[in-house]
């Protein structure tokens, strides 16, 4: 036996760059390439890790394994993981079986299951999928599986499109800094962005996404089959996590999904309440943080119109009084792009209903914002690029084809170019200038003079 190798195993061979396998290991072949680069580039395998919220320390060491053999087994031996992670950190040993799929292959409840039973006889601490299928978070699984199996065992998933976003995050933001590292990272992109490697992007809605379309477009309940709506909210999700990676890479930062700490907890929940929005409006929703924005950024698609909606809610400067200046503030952020397809939403207080006007409309004559609500405050302005898809909304690609595309557009033409209102620090007044003003002497001297003042 041989020593060196963790005291899960049996037998493995350390995950390489160049792994000697089969053609039709295609799925070993990946995850061989994916684990030597997660181990041989540090900063690569401290951001992966670091959304599992295991932190790499500068003393911790990263081993990885394929071709593993557990000691402890199963009867049922028809299942064996890919691969193992072993992170020693110096003062604890944190291991994970890592479980890979490619091209159109989905993973399963009785594979899955069967590798979180193994995790525990052998004392592993986690189970690590990849695949195409995208989830909101790492802590988040494309499966449901028992409850009672992940109480001693955590079960995590990244997908491949997420692994591709951290691996150009890194490189693009000058992250790796070692020259030969930058090369591993740079050619694992380019290695799982080949279409022989099975990485696929999220591409087009589920089956019951049209039956759904039709049936709201009849005037029928969205959840009046709650099994194809259930499906619908899976891909939409699905399509949301894809976007942040798109997003992510488009601008070079890390974009992520503004959820709840309930949802973020429990993605069933998250799950059964977006159906029960689905049921009641007709619409899908999701909001988008992008670093240092103005506000997230809120997509939505209705069924009813057929139109994606995206959109960015502002606060109305303060320090100006009138409707034409607060407006002139955000029109002077959007005066030099394209004003098609783009609205400008204005919220007043109490119960007074918005009133909503093209930007272009709004560019020609900022007077025209204040119109039948002179006597009242602005308090919000929305930006909204609006978009009518018509039959093309219930058709599964174009769909999803048109809602990536629309998402870039907005963030070019408002959501990139918009800054939240701040304000002013307080000045100094001419009467508080000096120490001398505001030490106790005078302001004690103040304090009699106003009293004087009321005496008299």
């Amino acid at each position: 036996m041989n020593k060196k190798l963790p005291p899960a195993l049996v037998s493995g061979e350390r995950a390489r760059l160049f792994p000697i396998l089969a053609d039709t290991s295609k799925e070993g072949r990946t995850l061989s390439i994916f684990l030597a680069c997660l181990e041989n580039v540090p900063e690569f395998g401290r951001a992966l890790l670091g959304s599992l919220d295991l932190r790499l320390g500068a003393r911790a060491s990263l081993e990885t394994y394929t071709e593993v053999v557990l000691k402890s087994g199963l009867a049922d031996r028809k299942h064996r993981p890919d691969g193992l992670l072993v992170v020693d950190t110096s003062r604890t040993v944190w291991t994970a079986l890592v479980e890979a799929k490619v091209g159109s292959a989905e993973l399963t409840n009785e594979q899955i299951e069967s590798y979180l039973e193994l995790a525990r006889l052998n004392g592993v601490n986690a189970v690590i999928t990849l695949s195409n299928q995208f989830t909101a978070l790492p802590t988040h699984h494309p499966l449901t599986v028992k409850a009672s199996l992940t109480k001693k065992v955590d079960l995590f998933h990244w997908s491949w499109g997420y692994v591709i976003t951290q691996a150009h995050l890194l490189t693009n933001n000058g992250e790796v800094t070692d020259r030969e590292q930058l090369v591993l990272l740079k050619e694992l992109q380019r290695f799982l962005l080949h279409p022989s490697s099975g990485v696929k992007e999220f591409d087009q809605m589920p089956g019951a996404w049209t039956d759904v379309c039709s049936a709201v477009a009849a005037g029928a309940s969205p959840i009046a089959n709650a099994a194809a709506a259930r499906e619908v909210i899976g891909g939409w999700h699905q399509l949301i996590d894809q976007l942040t990676t798109q997003l992510s890479r488009q601008i070079d930062a890390n974009v992520r999904i503004e959820l709840s700490r309930q949802h973020a907890d429990d993605p069933a929940l998250r799950l059964k309440e977006c159906v029960a929005e689905l049921g009641r409006d007709g619409c899908l929703r999701a909001r988008l943080l992008v670093p240092d924005a103005a506000a997230p950024i809120e997509v939505s698609a209705d069924l009813k119109k057929r139109s994606v909606t995206l959109q960015m809610d502002l606060k109305a400067p303060a320090d100006r009084k009138s409707t034409k200046a607060k407006v002139a503030w955000l029109l002077r952020q959007l005066s030099q792009v394209e004003a098609k397809d783009l609205h400008v939403r204005l919220r007043w207080p109490g119960r007074a209903a918005p009133t909503q006007y093209p930007l272009a409309d709004l560019l020609a004559s900022p007077d025209l914002g204040a119109t039948g609500r002179e006597a009242l405050t602005l308090m919000r302005m929305e930006v909204l690029l609006v978009k009518d898809l018509g039959a093309r909304f219930a058709q599964r690609k174009n769909f999803v084809s048109e809602f990536l595309a629309a998402v870039p557009e907005f963030y070019d033409k408002a959501a990139g170019n918009l800054r939240a209102w701040q304000p002013r620090p307080p000045k100094l007044s001419n009467e508080k200038a000096t120490p001398d003003s505001v030490s106790s002497d005078a302001l004690r001297e103040e304090l009699e003079l106003e009293a004087l003042d009321r005496q008299s």
